[in-house]
C-alpha cells in the first residue's frame, strides 16, 4: 500500500497527536535549572529547562504562573505538565501546569561567587575605568567572525564614522575553547597597541552559552588590558562578569559600536560651530584692537601736536627774543654812530664855533664871509651864542695883504 505524502501541517498535527496520547510525556515531571527566562506582555512565560547536557523549551500560561514563586534564570524548578508540538513550527515544548522550587542552578551559584570574589578584589571599582577616546584611529573587535556581532558593529561603524579602521581577531564565543580566545584576543591588541579601543562581545543566549564570559580568566584579562575594553555580551537584560570588569557595558554589541566612535555628521556640525564662533570672535578681536589702535594714533597724534606746537612756540618766542636783541643791538649802534655823527656834526656846525666866542654875519639871511660883501650902511645881523644884533656898517677895513 503506498501512503501518500502529508502536508508539514498535517504531519505536525500527527506528531502532537502521538504525544498527547503519550501517558508519560502526557503527564510529565521534570527537573532543571531555568535559563531564557522571559515574561511576554500576555502574561504568558517563556523559558528553558536544562541540566548539564540538554535543554528543553516551556511555556507557562498566564493562568498558571505563579508570581510570588519569583522564578528566574539560574533557578532550579521542579516542572509538571504535558509535552505537546506547537504546530506553526514543528517544535515541540513542555507545558508546565505547576513549579516547584528546587534551588538555584549550580551555574547561577558560581556566577555569584566569582562576582563577590572579584569585587572584593576591587575589579568593578570606577577607579580602574579607563576613558573610551572619543575620536578613534582603529578599533579591535573580538569575537566571532561569522556572527551578526561583527555585521552589526561594523555596519553602525561605517555609518557613524567610516574614518575609523575595524580590525577583527576572530574567537569561539562558546565552548570549552572559547575563554582563552578571548583572552588570546585581548593579549593580541595588547600586545601590538595598534587600537584605540576594543569591542569584546557575543549576541544575546543562555546562561550557559554566556558562560565564557564568566569564566574568571577572561575577567582577568579584561581588568589587565592597558587599551580600554567595551563589553558588548549579549542583550539588554543580560549581564555577565565581563560586563562589571570591563571599562564601559554596552547593552548591544550596536550600541558599542555607537559607544566606541562619535558620529561625524555631529562633528561636522560642531566644527562648524566652532568655525563661525571663531570667526566672530576673530572679526570681533579686529575690531575692538582697530579701535585701540585708532585710539591711541589719536592720542598720539594729539600728543605730537601738542609738543610741537609748544616747540613751535618755544621756537618763535627765541627767534621772537633774537630779533629783539638784533634790533636792541642794531638800534643801540645806530644811535651811538647817530650820537658820534651828531657830535662830529656838532663840532663843525657854526653853533659850536658861535659857542666858542665867535659870532656869525648875516646879510638878508645870507652868511657874509668878506667885507667885500658889504657897503656902507647896509643892515647885518651879528649872530651870537646868545642873541642877534642888528647893525649898519659904518665903516669898512679891508685886511692888509
Amino acid at each position: 500500500m503506498k501512503l501518500r505524502a502529508l502536508d508539514i501541517s498535517e504531519a505536525n498535527s500527527y506528531i502532537k497527536r502521538i504525544l498527547s496520547n503519550d501517558p508519560i510525556l502526557y503527564n510529565l515531571k521534570v527537573k532543571g535549572e531555568i535559563s531564557n527566562f522571559k515574561v511576554h506582555t500576555s502574561g504568558n512565560v517563556y523559558l528553558s529547562l536544562k541540566d548539564e547536557n540538554s535543554k528543553l523549551n516551556c511555556v507557562i500560561f498566564k493562568s498558571n504562573y505563579d508570581s510570588t514563586l519569583q522564578l528566574n534564570n539560574g533557578v532550579k524548578v521542579i516542572a509538571n505538565g504535558y509535552i505537546s508540538v506547537y504546530e506553526r513550527d514543528g517544535s515541540y515544548q513542555l507545558y508546565i501546569n505547576s513549579v516547584e522550587i528546587e534551588g538555584i542552578g549550580n551555574l547561577y551559584i558560581e556566577f555569584n561567587k566569582l562576582k563577590e570574589k572579584l569585587s572584593k578584589e576591587g575589579l568593578f571599582d570606577a577607579k580602574y575605568k579607563k576613558s573610551i577616546p572619543k575620536i578613534p584611529n582603529s578599533i579591535g573587535v573580538v569575537t566571532s567572525q561569522t556572527g551578526a556581532v561583527i555585521r552589526d558593529i561594523i555596519n553602525v561603524i561605517k555609518r557613524r564614522y567610516p574614518k575609523v579602521n575595524i580590525k577583527l581577531y576572530p574567537v569561539n564565543v562558546q565552548g570549552d575553547k572559547s575563554k582563552y580566545d578571548i583572552c588570546e584576543g585581548i593579549k593580541f591588541f595588547n600586545e601590538r597597541n595598534n587600537v584605540d579601543t576594543i569591542i569584546v562581545g557575543r549576541g544575546g543566549g543562555s546562561i550557559e552559552e554566556l558562560w565564557s564570559f564568566n569564566e574568571e580568566i577572561v575577567a582577568r584579562a579584561v581588568f589587565e588590558s592597558k587599551i580600554p575594553i567595551i563589553s558588548a555580551v549579549g542583550h539588554e537584560t543580560d549581564f555577565t562578569i565581563c560586563d562589571f570588569v570591563s571599562d564601559m557595558r554596552s547593552p548591544t554589541p550596536s550600541a558599542a559600536a555607537e559607544i566606541a566612535t562619535p558620529s561625524l555628521d555631529d562633528i561636522n556640525y560642531k566644527l562648524e560651530n566652532i568655525k563661525n564662533r571663531m570667526n566672530k570672535s576673530l572679526i570681533n578681536n579686529i575690531q575692538v584692537n582697530e579701535y585701540k589702535l585708532n585710539s591711541t594714533f589719536d592720542k598720539i597724534n594729539g600728543y605730537l601736536e601738542s609738543y610741537i606746537i609748544r616747540d613751535k612756540i618755544i621756537q618763535l618766542d627765541k627767534i621772537y627774543d633774537k630779533i629783539s636783541s638784533e634790533i636792541e643791538n642794531n638800534i643801540y649802534t645806530k644811535t651811538e654812530k647817530l650820537s658820534n655823527m651828531g657830535a662830529m656834526l656838532h663840532n663843525l656846525s657854526p653853533l659850536a664855533t658861535i659857542d666858542r666866542g665867535y659870532s656869525i654875519v648875516q646879510k638878508d639871511g645870507e652868511v657874509i664871509n668878506s667885507v667885500q660883501e658889504l657897503k656902507f650902511k647896509d643892515n647885518i645881523d651879528i649872530v651870537l651864542k646868545d642873541g642877534n644884533i642888528e647893525c649898519i656898517v659904518e665903516k669898512i677895513k679891508n685886511k692888509e695883504v
